[in-house]
């Protein structure tokens, strides 16, 4: 038993598995609030075109 926790101890071959997921998520992270942020402005600028046609046709 001694042996079997000392090999599990020192196996590291799962520890890019782990690191590949932190990247990622990081990566997901990153590109949810660029979204979020590009989403707003690009609704505002919808919303704001929208009024301004009216104005600009004319009725």
């Amino acid at each position: 038993m001694l042996k079997l926790a000392k090999r599990f101890l020192g196996d590291d071959s799962g520890a890019v598995t782990v690191d590949w997921v932190i990247l990622t998520a990081a990566v997901v992270g990153l590109a949810t609030i660029a979204y979020i942020g590009i989403n707003d402005q690009t609704n505002l600028l919808a919303q704001n075109t929208a009024d301004a046609i009216p104005t600009q046709v004319g009725d």
